[in-house]
């Protein structure tokens, strides 16, 4: 059967592909270290007592009906109240916030509302879906792969020779798959060049819009800040769409509570775009989320015993890395600034293994680790990298502590068996 262009084009997820083969393992009775999750298990990290109980109080008082296609008027007004007191952004609840089930759906209706089939978007690899949600609008992929001497961050200098005749600049902080941030000199100049850029353009020609992806802002560690362009430039709120929500910072990412904030003449058509597809968050979930993000104590107490949990996991597993380049095994690790990630790099490319077989490429490498080490973590080609690249994405969302001493020892082992 021959199917649409856009089915028969789009590229699978290797996470997926990884997922499967872990799953089998672990159905056999494998002890498997499973690091690929961009995900909480809630058993280790359950969602705020208070704000479950608001669901459960949500679902009693039978709010089971459709909600308002933008998101319930009182859950705007508590986006809007959360970000102004904790970020400083002022955001119209009525006009310049819109309410969705998670990030997906608004970064798919902020890309349908900017980009038509054949403009250009600027994305920087490895990043999260930026490549399938262009593929998904046929448009023009102006990639750039970042390195790790900038902590897999664009720079402005990369971005700048790409400009010209751009819709959309797609930027991720805190991001994933690397856990690393903009510095504030770094954003402060890209949203220079935006600025400089807009001004060149014409009447009527289309301006560059910046998709602003900070899903993980508040999950920043140590003298880590989180920036953004609107509090660096105000003059880039006319040009800027936020994307963020509720799955990070609370571990909720099954409760599906997401937010775009932005100029009210884009915020309007997103709206229309996300009515037509039905991608509301479910009423209860509404409901419970603008009782508890006002509920400023509780959220201070989650997000402080939150945020020290996911630091301390980092932290171990990143001073074990160290430990295990200092022994000189090929590995690296960038130390963690945010988010759930760490960003290592395992660089096994043409070791040779007990029995001989050598490790050709990264897939093999990806594999080696998965069956000699038990380890399963996602290599950056599967978020846009080159496939030669050694760097990988490590996720402590589903992490117990007692076990990284043994997963540790388990990689060293596996190093150890290398030629």
């Amino acid at each position: 059967m021959q199917l649409s262009h856009l089915a028969e084009t789009l590229i699978g997820s290797e996470i997926i592909k990884l997922a499967g083969e872990i799953k089998e393992k672990i159905a056999k009775g494998e002890q498997i270290y499973n690091f690929t999750i961009g995900d909480f298990d809630p058993k280790v990290f359950p969602i705020p007592a208070e704000f479950e109980q608001e669901i459960i109080t949500a679902y009693q008082e039978h709010y089971t009906n459709y909600p308002p296609a933008d998101g319930i008027p009182e859950l705007r007004k508590a986006v809007g109240s959360f970000i102004a007191e904790r970020e400083g952004l002022v955001y119209d609840p009525a006009k310049e916030i819109v309410i969705s089930c998670g990030g997906r759906p608004i970064i798919y209706a902020t890309y349908r509302t900017i980009v038509d089939r054949g403009e250009k978007v600027i994305y920087a690899t490895p990043s999260w879906n930026n490549n399938h949600y262009t593929h998904f609008l046929e448009a023009e992929h102006a990639v750039l792969e970042t390195s790790p001497e900038n902590n897999f961050m664009p720079t402005a200098a990369e971005l700048k020779p790409l400009l010209k005749g751009a819709t959309l600049l797609a930027l991720c902080s805190p991001q994933n798959p690397t856990g690393t941030t903009f510095g504030k000199q770094q954003l402060e100049e890209i949203c220079d060049l935006v600025i400089a850029e807009n001004k060149s353009r014409g009447a009527g020609e289309k301006p560059l819009y910046i998709m602003y992806d900070q899903m993980y802002w508040v999950l920043t560690y140590g003298e880590t800040q989180h920036y953004n362009p609107v509090t660096l430039r105000p003059e880039l709120k006319d040009y800027t769409i936020f994307i963020d929500g509720m799955s990070k910072a609370f571990a909720a990412t099954g409760v599906r509570v997401g937010w775009a904030l932005g100029p009210a003449e884009v915020i309007a058509k997103m709206k229309a775009i996300l009515s037509h597809v039905g991608a509301w968050s479910p009423m209860a979930e509404q409901k419970a989320a603008a009782r508890y993000l006002v509920q400023q104590d509780n959220v201070d107490k989650h997000l402080l015993h939150f945020k020290a949990e996911i630091e301390e996991r980092l932290l171990r597993i990143y001073e074990g890395f160290v430990s295990l380049k200092k022994a000189g095994h090929p590995v690296d690790c960038i130390a963690p600034q945010a988010a759930i990630y760490l960003t290592i790099r395992l660089d096994l490319k043409g070791k040779k293994t007990a029995n001989g077989a050598v490790l050709a490429d990264q897939a093999a490498v990806t594999s080696y680790l998965l069956n000699e080490a038990k380890l399963a973590v996602v290599p950056f080609y599967a978020f846009g990298a080159a496939k030669d690249s050694s760097w990988y994405r490590l996720s402590v969302g589903t992490c117990v502590k007692e076990e990284i001493p043994a997963m540790l020892e388990q990689l060293k082992a596996a190093l150890e068996k290398l030629k």
